[in-house]
């Protein structure tokens, strides 16, 4: 009989009874994953009846005959076996957390007895521990490889937050809405907004520590059709943001070039180019650079510090003068075209002002990596809810100080301003040309570690949400390569993030670059919505949440809602045009100049909301298990079933 089960469970005895190979619990939990995970019958005292194809889908279970043959004609060679032997018969329901004494998911009885039957055996790679235990009482066997330490995982937040990246490339955003103000005194302002909202999220990724992370949460907590909107919402905010960061980084990489090369005149077309390029430089490296993706996220960070380091003293001592605090702290711009360029009344502070939040909004995200890659870090539940938080908040400190050193350096405010506000506009009017170029050059690098990290992330969170059959051609992005990687999902997501990008190939007739803009904007609402969905039902679970080692405690109720609020005011304000142009019905109206962001997430939103009704509600029962009710799965606040539509 041992020739029907998988080569990994031949031979050797039983983790736990210690008997040998084959005993029962372990047939049964081998039939399991042998079969496809597919709990499709339940028995009382031995009596098997088949499930009416209504209560499967209440429960979201799969429908095979096929498997389901194999799953009653394997059952009726091992049951006569074990009537002979005397055995005690098994009483087998649904888990019923309420009455655990009463009800028993099969096969959760196995696994209290076989305390690793339905996971996979472990290896020299990937030994069996407490991780591995946690993610199957979440429902899922380990495939990508756990060799992240809680260091690498703060690492790649870290750097997909990169104050070397968003600092540099939507400084212009900030400086021509509201000018220096929304840079000394918004950058801390909205920081300790976006930390609020990463404690909320760090309690749950340490109660589910899970490569779909938000909307895995919102599946749990709520009902199928969150973790739909969720998921969707979390993907196209990834996608923007890897798009946003390779575009800024091709910038970047053309302004160095020009800088270096007399021949290279830095178009936007060469900028495109580039932008491919890089784009494609990160997919290949975490496709073949699987042995040392964590070391460079490691990398990563130790560039961030010490880049941003020598940025502030280059800043600090190679100009030879400098702006005064009252420049940097009270001074204020509007050059957005809004309100008559005024800098007072109820369109500049209401209006103009916080469109320049938007630098603050879109740099400090992304922070979710910490829960994508949570089943690849060791001790996740603390280390992936410690490294969240952390990211945000060093990342906030850091990018402070290195903003208000760019605020000080600006001393040619007409050169600044007749560039757009851009960032580089600074360097090339404070500094000599050598220490311009090792700052470009130290910015482009950090960005570039930024992007590879962004493509992680976002092929995590392809592959979960693929693995769940969410994603058309889900069986192609859900797969991984002998070596834990999802290749395929990598290559999907890079593609899609080309695709967003394709607008910025035209140029604003304002020279403002909206079109990337609008790239940053799809980021920010995409990920930020995906955030506000599961803290609101962790509020509506109330004590019913079962949290995990790391916890807010009752402060869960006010930083919940301070959370909810300003993500619902950032959500609007990102979606309004950022230029005059960009208005229907202005004399300048343009559709170069127009904000895209709302156009791209609320096309998509209305594309999954007609795919969820039409369709997907009746297939779609959020996370699919990969492992079936493993022992703790009732200690893990989560029901034995799958949560009603």
């Amino acid at each position: 009989m041992t020739g029907q089960h998988p080569p990994r469970y031949a031979g050797g005895p039983c983790f736990t009874c210690g008997r040998p190979w084959p005993c029962f619990e372990r047939q049964v939990a081998s039939l399991v994953e042998f079969a496809g995970m597919g709990d499709l019958i339940v028995a009382y005292m031995g009596d098997w009846r088949r499930l009416g194809v209504e209560e499967r889908r209440r429960r979201g279970l799969p429908f095979d005959p096929e498997l389901e043959a194999r799953h009653l004609g394997w059952l009726d060679m091992v049951l006569p076996a074990r009537r002979a032997r005397g055995d005690r018969p098994w009483r087998i329901d649904r888990c019923d957390r309420r009455d655990e004494t009463r009800a028993h998911a099969f096969p959760a009885i196995l696994a209290r007895r076989c305390a690793v039957a339905t996971t996979p055996a472990p290896t020299a790679d990937q030994p069996m521990d407490d991780d591995a235990r946690r993610l199957a009482e979440l429902g899922y066997q380990q495939e990508l490889r756990r060799k992240w330490s809680g260091f690498s995982n703060f690492a790649i937040s870290f750097s997909i937050i990169s104050i070397l990246a968003g600092c540099f490339t939507t400084f212009g955003q900030a400086w021509n809405n509201g000018g220096p103000v929304a840079i000394s005194w918004g950058w801390p302002l909205i920081s300790l907004f976006i930390l609020v909202i990463g404690f909320c999220l760090a309690e749950l990724v340490s109660a589910y520590p899970t490569a779909g992370g938000i909307y895995w949460w919102a599946a749990k907590m709520g009902r199928p059709v969150h973790g739909w909107f969720t998921g969707w919402l979390n993907l196209i905010g990834l996608v923007a943001v890897t798009a946003s960061v390779d575009y800024g980084c091709a910038t970047f990489l053309n302004l160095t070039l020009s800088a270096l090369f007399d021949g290279w005149a830095g178009t936007l077309r060469q900028a495109f180019v580039l932008f491919v390029i890089i784009l494609a430089l990160h997919g290949l490296i975490n496709i073949f650079g699987h042995r040392i993706i964590d070391v460079l996220q490691n990398v990563s960070v130790w560039w961030h510090v010490a880049g941003a380091a020598a940025v502030v003293a280059i800043l600090a001592f190679v100009p030879d003068r400098h702006q005064s605090f009252q420049f940097v702290f009270t001074e204020r711009f509007n050059n957005s075209g809004f309100g008559d360029g005024g800098t007072g009344g109820w369109t500049f502070w209401f209006y103009v002002l916080p469109l320049g939040f938007l630098l603050t909004q879109y740099t400090i995200t992304g922070f979710d990596a910490c829960a994508h890659v949570s089943e690849e870090t060791r001790g996740a539940s603390k280390a992936a809810a410690q490294g969240l938080w952390r990211s945000i908040f060093y990342s906030a400190v850091g990018g402070w100080i290195l903003l208000l050193a760019f605020l000080f350096a600006a001393t040619d405010v007409d050169a600044i301003n007749a560039a757009g506000g851009f960032s580089g506009a600074i360097f090339e009017t404070a500094l000599t040309p050598f220490f311009f170029k090792a700052v470009i050059i130290i910015s482009t690098i950090g960005q570039f570690f930024c992007g590879m990290s962004c493509v992680t992330s976002m092929s995590r969170m392809a592959y979960a949400f693929s693995r769940d059959r969410a994603v058309p051609g889900w069986r192609l992005w859900s797969r991984v390569d002998r070596n834990g990687t999802p290749v395929n999902a990598i290559v999907g997501a890079t593609v899609a993030g080309l695709a967003l990008t394709l607008p910025a190939l035209y140029e604003s007739p304002s020279g403002i670059p909206v079109a990337f803009y609008a790239v940053v904007s799809v980021a920010v609402i995409g990920l930020y919505l995906s955030f506000v969905i599961p803290i609101v039902l962790r509020l509506r679970m109330g004590d019913r949440f079962t949290p995990g080692p790391w916890t807010l405690g009752r402060r869960y109720k006010l930083l919940g809602w301070v959370a909810v609020v300003e993500i619902a005011i950032i959500s609007v304000y990102f979606v309004l045009p950022i230029v005059p142009a960009g208005v229907p019905g202005h004399a300048d109206f343009s559709w170069s100049a127009v904000n895209y962001a709302p156009l791209a997430v609320g096309g998509v939103l209305l594309v999954v909301a007609v795919w969820w009704y039409a369709s997907a509600r009746r297939w779609f029962t959020g996370p699919r298990r990969t492992v079936e009710g493993f022992a703790g799965a009732a200690d893990a606040g989560i029901d034995g079933d799958p949560v009603r539509q």
